[in-house]
C-alpha cells in the first residue's frame, strides 16, 4: 500500500499534546505525518466548537492524520464523513481509536474497550469505510487483559471489515504504560494480516525505530511519549530508518531555544492555551542543571514572559556549567 511507503515516521495522536504547536515542531524535525489530538465523534456530532477546534491545522501544515474515538457505528461514520468534507485534501487518512486505555475513555465503551467487543469494532470500521473515500486505519493494543494476547486475531477481524492498515501498541490495555512494549506482538500481527502494520511503543531513539522495524517487519513507526520535549527524535528516527548516522542529541542551548519557540507558538493561540506549555516545559528541562527549581516555577507560569523567565534562568545556570548560550530555534532541522 503506497500510504506507508510515504509515511514511515508518524507522530501519534496524544490528548493534550498533539496540538498545532507540537505538530509544527515535530514535522519540522522530520515526522512524515502528524496526528491531531484524538477527537470525539460524539463531540463533533454536537457541533462542539471545543472539539472542532482540535481539527485546526497549522500554517503550512499540508496534511494531517485524524483519529476519532467513539463506539456508535453510525455516529463514527457520520462524523468521519464530516471530517473528510471539512479537511478535504489536507486529510491524509482517518484512524479509529481502539487503543486508548484511559479510564474516562474505556468507561464509556470507547478506546481499548472495543478490543473486548470485536464484532462492534468491525462494524465501526465497516461503517466508516463506507462513509469516506480516504483510507481508514485503526489503532489498538496487544490485548485487553494482561497475558491474553488477542491482537493478531483482532487485526484479522479489522482486515475483514475493510481496514486499510492497522497500528499496534505492544502493551495490554490494563497494563497502561507500565513495563515494556512487546515488539514481538507487533510482529505476530504483521504475520497475521495482509494490510500494512504500524508499530508503536517505546521508540525513544532512532536505533529503537530501526530495531522495531527489523524485528517486526512493520511498515512504519509511530512515536508517542518519546517525542515529548524531544521533537528532534524524528530526525533521529528518519536517519536510522534510512541507514544514515543519527544526528547528535540537542545541546542544552538547543533544548532551551526549542522550548522558547514552542511557548511562543502556543502563545499565538486563542484563550489561555499557553498554560498547556507547563507539561511541555517540564519535559524540555528534564535532566538540566537547575531543573528541580525550574519545575516549581513552571507550575505557576501563565504567560509567555513567565516561561521565558524560567528558560533565561536555566540558560544562565547552563552557561555557568560551560554550555554555550542558546541560539534562536529557526524552524529548520538541526
Amino acid at each position: 500500500m503506497a500510504l506507508f511507503g510515504k509515511y514511515e515516521a508518524l507522530l501519534a495522536p496524544m490528548a493534550g499534546v498533539s496540538d498545532i504547536a507540537f505538530r509544527t515542531l515535530c514535522l519540522e524535525q522530520g515526522a512524515d505525518l502528524a496526528f491531531t489530538e484524538m477527537v470525539s465523534a460524539k463531540g463533533l456530532s454536537y457541533a462542539n466548537e471545543k472539539t472542532r477546534h482540535l481539527l485546526a491545522l497549522a500554517e503550512g501544515e499540508r496534511e494531517v492524520g485524524v483519529q476519532l474515538f467513539g463506539h456508535e457505528p453510525d455516529t463514527m461514520a457520520a462524523q468521519a464523513a464530516w471530517v473528510e468534507d471539512a479537511l478535504g485534501e489536507r486529510l491524509a487518512y482517518l484512524d479509529v481509536n481502539m487503543g486508548c486505555p484511559a479510564r474516562k475513555i474505556v468507561s464509556k465503551g470507547d478506546g481499548s474497550a472495543l478490543m473486548r467487543e470485536p464484532e462492534l469494532a468491525a462494524r465501526i470500521v465497516a461503517a466508516v469505510k463506507a462513509a469516506v473515500a480516504h483510507p481508514v486505519t485503526c489503532k489498538f493494543r496487544r490485548g485487553w487483559e494482561e497475558g491474553a494476547e488477542t491482537a493478531p486475531e483482532f487485526a484479522r477481524r479489522m482486515e475483514d471489515a475493510g481496514v486499510d492498515a492497522v497500528c499496534v501498541h505492544g502493551r495490554y490495555a490494563l497494563q497502561m504504560y507500565r513495563g515494556r512494549a512487546a515488539w514481538d506482538a507487533i510482529g505476530r500481527v504483521k504475520a497475521a494480516v495482509g494490510v500494512p502494520v504500524v508499530g508503536n511503543g517505546d521508540v525513544r531513539c532512532g536505533a529503537d525505530a530501526a530495531r522495531m522495524r527489523a524485528q517486526t517487519g512493520c511498515d512504519a513507526v509511530m512515536v508517542a511519549r518519546g517525542a515529548e520535549g524531544n521533537p528532534w527524535l524524528f530526525a533521529q528516527v528518519k536517519a536510522a530508518l534510512t541507514g544514515e548516522a543519527e544526528p547528535a542529541p540537542p545541546t542544552v542551548a538547543e533544548r532551551l531555544a526549542m522550548a522558547r519557540r514552542h511557548a511562543e507558538l502556543l502563545s499565538r493561540r486563542e484563550g489561555r492555551n499557553i498554560v498547556r506549555m507547563r507539561k511541555h516545559a517540564m519535559w524540555y528541562v528534564g535532566g538540566l542543571p537547575g531543573a528541580a527549581a525550574a519545575r516549581a516555577k513552571i507550575n505557576y507560569c501563565t504567560t509567555l514572559e513567565d516561561f521565558n523567565h524560567v528558560f533565561d534562568e536555566l540558560e544562565a545556570i547552563a552557561c555557568e556549567h560551560g554550555a554555550p548560550p542558546a541560539r534562536p530555534a529557526t524552524g529548520e532541522r538541526v
